[in-house]
């Protein structure tokens, strides 16, 4: 069997799943809950595939584990598997007909999700295909890529992880993180998040000796849902909190970069 058809079957049991229990529960974060478990299975039946013998296979599956660990952590400390379902939900829930909302949870949150987080890990496809390529220079820098992405987003949602802490304590002036990273962004952890991904393409190009694969498609599809998403968070965030516009008008939306304000006065001298 090609490990392609594994990973299929392990992403239809996650798809039945995400989709049974919301309709049990009536609460659909369900494929929030395996997000950060999925790819890394499903990266670890390419790596097995090889009987673990090849070194990129094995690099990749560990660097997705570490991904998988760090985000299912932050997830955890959140209340992620507690219960707790993503407030968004909620109010698209409010916004449209029980009918509607279904179709929606059935072929967007369940199956568009799910075929995003096989899509992702597809570059191990790649490089299983291309496992003749050696390991070499250009997968020593990728990995260093890959680790500091991870770690900036270790950084990015620590500094939020305690700003809520004060917020709750009633010790912050503000009503949303404005400080360390998320000066220089306004969603920080979600530019690190899809850097890694970007460069967990990479692992596959390098096998494959070329920049134009087809399983670029995945960091593509989660960049665009990256976007979608927070275009209707920061929807929510400006009509509870008037000030958060003025907060957009000078902090890049993803892409850390010096506050605009700053930039402009930096270029009036």
């Amino acid at each position: 069997m090609h490990p392609l058809i594994a990973v299929g079957v392990v992403a239809a049991a996650a798809s039945a799943f995400s989709w049974i229990t919301s309709l049990i529960t009536r609460e659909n974060s369900w494929v929030d809950r395996l997000w950060s478990i999925v790819p890394v299975v499903y990266v670890w039946i390419f790596a097995a595939w090889t009987g673990l013998t090849d070194p990129r296979l094995v690099v990749m599956a560990v660097l997705v584990t570490l991904w998988g660990a760090r985000l299912t952590f932050n997830f955890a400390r959140k209340g992620g598997y507690t219960g707790m379902e993503d407030y968004r939900w909620a109010i698209l829930r409010t916004r449209m007909s029980r009918g509607w909302f279904e179709v929606f949870n059935l072929f967007f949150i369940v199956l568009y999700q799910n075929a995003i987080l096989v899509l992702i890990t597809l570059p191990a496809l790649t490089a299983y295909e291309h496992r003749a390529t050696p390991f070499g220079v250009l997968d020593g820098v990728a990995v260093a890529l890959f680790v500091a992405f991870l770690v900036g987003e270790t950084v990015a949602d620590q500094q939020q992880w305690d700003f809520h802490r004060r917020k709750a304590a009633g010790t912050s002036d503000s009503r949303f993180v404005t400080t360390g990273l998320w000066r220089l962004s306004r969603h920080p952890n979600f530019f690190f998040e899809q850097a890694q991904w970007w460069v967990f393409f990479l692992f596959g190009a390098i096998a494959a000796g070329s920049l134009l694969q087809w399983t670029v498609l995945g960091a593509a599809l989660l960049t665009l849902l990256f976007i979608g998403s927070t275009i209707f968070t920061e929807s929510i965030t400006r009509s509870k909190y008037p000030e958060y516009a003025e907060y957009q008008a000078v902090t890049s939306p993803i892409v850390p970069l010096p506050p605009r304000r700053a930039r402009a006065t930096r270029a009036a001298a």
